[in-house]
């Protein structure tokens, strides 16, 4: 992997967390989809404790990426965050 990559995905990361409650659902839906998939891939896992609505969106959106590359996810994570942080 790109250490480039890396660098921006984790700097796009910190950037967008801080502003994360200004951010509609839909995109901080996306915005977690590309981050799972960056950080675990296709290793999908529920936590039993978190069979709530809100976290089944998030599981069903995490899924539909599936087999998209890591790297993949971390550039359209950054691609996501460079738009909003426009």
């Amino acid at each position: 992997m790109s250490l480039k990559i890396d660098m921006e995905f984790r700097d796009s990361f910190k950037r967008i967390s801080e502003m994360e409650k200004d951010l509609p659902p839909d995109v901080l839906l996306r915005l977690y989809a590309y981050y799972k998939q960056a950080v675990k891939g296709d290793t999908f896992n529920v936590n039993k404790d978190e069979s709530d609505l809100r976290n089944a969106f998030k599981f069903n959106a995490w899924v539909q990426l599936k087999g998209m590359s890591e790297e993949e996810a971390k550039q359209e994570y950054i691609n996501l965050a460079s738009e909003i942080l426009k």
